[in-house]
């Protein structure tokens, strides 16, 4: 990939940023993309990154920015941690310099980081996961068994354990461990009672929420302190109920999990801006797997795939639904990456 193209997507991704809410992320990447030259050992790696470094792909702004927080948050790079804190009193030459001192300083640690894919595992998409949880529950009357693709950490994966405030309404437990409200728009949400007899995970490097807390932490951009304070609690609610999330191939843990019979239940697959990470083979895997599943459903064993992905339409997320057995596609409307706005379109169940 050329050089042309990395800075395109440093571009890119800091106006991304600068529209979801985090101007220092922003600037950070706006500047970084500008100075980045060869010569230093992270920036030849992302000069000379090997695939696709575009947001929609490999992610590589956000790896490195995700990256340098890390560095802030445990504490290796006090200078850096400064120069972040007070990035509004410093011009941008000043500030850049800052930064770029911190790769050069860490720039082991850097490239060791970045051979990873982000993994953000954004809270408030779990809003997108209680609507649709409760408007299945209303389509079938089925106990729900959870399978996520690209899991993470599984924050995602007990959104039943947080609340959703749409308008007047409120869906979620009593003692939810966190109240999720989007400026909702469109439909309202039906209300159910989704209960979820198991769930489990599946991702190629999935995160402990307790021994891998600083990378789950380090990809909550850095002056968003209300992203970070979620991420915390539904890190220590994660630690508390241990859903079992494998190492593996997405594709290859789907094809075995969808063999297992759920008789009585709703198989819901789900995924959350994942499925553009997963390599060729691993989609048609999964599609393999996803087809041969919807082929054996019946009505007393329903399944459904849930996505939230990027797609070729602005703004946002396109929200999908397809249903088995009766092979029916379900437009449910579209919702900002990061949660903050949700266009709800479901039709009633």
């Amino acid at each position: 990939m050329t050089g042309g193209a990395v800075r395109a997507a440093f571009a890119e991704q800091a106006l991304a940023c600068a529209d979801m809410g985090s101007p220092l992320t922003a600037r950070v990447l706006r500047l970084l993309g500008k100075a980045l030259s060869p010569g230093a050992l992270v920036d030849d790696l992302v000069l000379k990154w090997p695939g696709d470094p575009s947001p929609f792909a490999d992610s590589v702004p956000l790896r490195l920015a995700g990256g340098l927080h890390a560095l802030i948050l445990s504490g290796q790079d006090r200078s850096l941690a400064d120069a972040y804190t007070h990035a509004d009193a410093l011009d941008d030459p000043t500030f850049c310099a800052a930064v770029q001192g911190a790769m050069a300083r860490h720039s082991s640690f850097l490239t060791r980081w970045m051979q990873s894919p982000p993994q953000t595992n954004e809270v408030r998409r779990s809003a997108i996961l209680i609507a649709a949880g409760h408007w299945l529950d209303r389509h079938f009357g089925l106990p729900q068994v959870l399978s996520e693709l690209g899991a993470s950490a599984g924050l995602n994966l007990i959104w039943d354990r947080y609340a959703l405030t749409a308008g007047q309404m409120r869906l979620g437990p009593p003692d939810a461990v966190l109240d999720l409200s989007p400026d909702w728009r469109g439909t309202a949400p039906v209300s159910g009672a989704p209960q979820v007899a198991h769930r489990a995970g599946v991702d190629l490097n999935p995160l402990d929420p307790v021994a891998d807390r600083l990378r789950l932490m380090a990809y909550v951009w850095a002056d968003q302190t209300d992203r970070l304070d979620r991420t915390a609690r539904a890190a220590t609610e994660a630690a508390r109920m241990s859903a079992p999330i494998t190492r593996a191939d997405a594709g290859d843990w789907l094809d075995q999990r969808l063999r297992q019979p759920f008789n009585k239940q709703l198989h819901l697959i789900f995924h959350t801006v994942a499925w553009q990470y997963f390599p060729q083979a691993t989609r048609d895997r999964a599609r393999a797997a996803i087809h041969a599943a919807g082929a054996r459903a019946t009505e007393t064993a329903p399944f459904a795939l849930l996505g939230m992905e990027a797609d070729s339409a602005d703004p946002g997320a396109g929200l999908t639904l397809r249903l088995w057995p009766e092979d029916r596609s379900i437009d449910l409307g579209r919702a900002d990456f990061h949660g903050r706005w949700i266009d709800w379109r479901a039709p009633a169940p």
